[in-house]
């Protein structure tokens, strides 16, 4: 048995004019995660009074988006189609699936049931065809009615403090696996299986999850008020905790999941903000100001004393006499820290390189890099000019390559005529071509 599209069925004319029954499924709702489907017996049939769990051969079976479609026989799964459009059931073919948005996971799952199980004629077989919602499943709430161990970790300020987290929200999910979910959890219903029935299993597992999920955050060194934003990785985290529970044995996965409420204890909130705080004052500049800011505070108060400003005044030079510390001296220290981080930085920069000399060869063979050989002490060549034609252009053949015109006589250049080496000055070539050996004659001039 099989499926066929209604179109390809129709152009070829068998089975157009066959359709018995038609097995459709009205829009589910967001409670409802799997149903039986209805069959609508058309005009054209006399088998009004036919078994539900019949499937005549050419019946026509409907699937929408967001569905997808199982037939069962005799209590196991034998086609499925996730692909919205209108199809023929057609006996005399072999199993098909249509596996639409579901991709290559449930034809891998299919593969693992084997070959059908058929009992022989007609009668005696029980055949069923269910719809499965394959849409989000969106609205699911939850709360945590025990706190949630969470470690916040700064490693730049050396905090590793152990808190407990309440959270409350709101997650979806999606059924991926059709027909993992229908063999491990709602096989073989009379009409329909609703979210009520797995709903507090699901609450409770994504509960437990959230621990090994903020774990993972916790590694990323997020606090408990940075949770809410990182959705995406809250989601990933989850997916790897459920992967077992949800993924492989009910054919579930985690779609989204927003946290709406977030909270730790006040103690542990305090705690956090002195060490972040004390952390900030270890920058010598941010301590030098906060105190600039405290001082200026102090005067305002002691120009107010009840008892004259004077005594204000003394009373808080006192105190300053006493802290041993001011804000000029600490701003001392900034400048000091800045400069040793940038001497710091100019020590770690690469030292700047000496460009590479460049090599010149000597009418004696040798390869020099200063003015003079070190073999023959003949000096650099100095680098060809060429001759300047009437026209102004610099040229070093025998015409102007500007105007064409000849080059001037007493200004001959040369260059090899066997290999084609020229001299580093084309005016005063060597006797031989370093290169063949060539005598450098007038049929050497260019």
């Amino acid at each position: 048995m099989g499926l066929i599209k209604a179109g390809v069925g129709a152009l070829g004319g068998t089975l157009a004019d066959q359709w018995k029954e038609f097995f459709y499924c009205d829009s589910m709702t967001n409670d409802v995660l799997m149903t039986k489907g209805v069959k609508r017996v058309g005009n054209r049939s006399s088998n009004t009074k036919g078994s539900d769990n019949i499937i005549s051969n050419g019946s026509g079976i409907a699937v929408a988006d967001g569905q997808c479609m199982i037939i069962v026989e005799q209590g196991k799964v034998v086609e499925v189609c996730a692909e919205p459009g209108e199809f023929t059931f057609d006996s005399s073919t072999e199993p098909s699936i249509f596996a639409g948005s579901l991709g290559s996971s449930i034809l891998e799952t299919f593969k693992t049931i084997g070959k059908r199980f058929t009992y022989g004629g007609d009668t005696g077989k029980d055949q069923r065809v269910y719809y499965v919602n394959t849409k989000e499943i969106m609205g699911n709430k939850f709360g945590t009615a025990t706190p949630i161990m969470f470690k916040v970790v700064m490693s730049k300020i050396g905090m590793d403090l152990d808190t407990k987290i309440r959270c409350s929200g709101t997650y979806s999910f999606k059924i991926t696996d059709p027909i993992t979910f229908y063999t491990r959890i709602a096989s073989n219903v009379s009409t329909e299986y609703t979210k009520s029935e797995i709903d507090s299993q699901l609450k409770a597992e994504i509960i437990d999850a959230l621990q090994p999920a903020f774990g993972e955050l916790s590694a990323l060194e997020l606090r408990p008020s940075d949770i809410p934003a990182r959705k995406n990785e809250l989601k990933k985290a989850l997916n790897t905790a459920l992967a077992y529970e949800w993924t492989e044995r009910r054919g579930i996965s985690v779609e989204s999941i927003a946290i709406s409420n977030i909270s730790i204890p006040e103690d542990d909130e305090e705690k956090i903000q002195r060490m972040q705080t004390a952390a900030t004052y270890s920058n010598a500049g941010m301590a030098a100001g906060m105190l600039a800011e405290a001082q200026g505070t102090a005067m305002n108060t002691a120009a107010g004393n009840a008892a004259g400003a004077m005594n204000g005044f003394i009373g808080m030079g006192m105190a300053g006499n006493m802290g041993g510390m001011n804000a000029a001296n600490l701003f001392t220290v900034a400048q000091q820290q800045q400069q040793q981080m940038a001497q710091q930085q100019m020590a770690q920069q690469p030292a700047p390189t000496a460009p590479a000399q460049q090599g010149w060869k000597c009418s004696c063979g040798a390869t020099a890099t200063g003015k003079f050989c070190t073999e023959c002490g003949s000096p650099k060549p100095q680098a060809a000019e060429g001759w300047t034609c009437s026209c102004g252009a610099v040229n070093q053949g025998k015409f102007c390559q500007n105007c064409g015109s000849p080059k001037p006589a007493g200004a001959p250049l040369y260059k090899c005529d066997k290999c084609g080496w020229t001299p580093e000055d084309p005016h005063n070539p060597p006797k031989f071509c370093p290169e063949c050996g060539d005598v450098f004659d007038d049929n050497d001039k260019v």
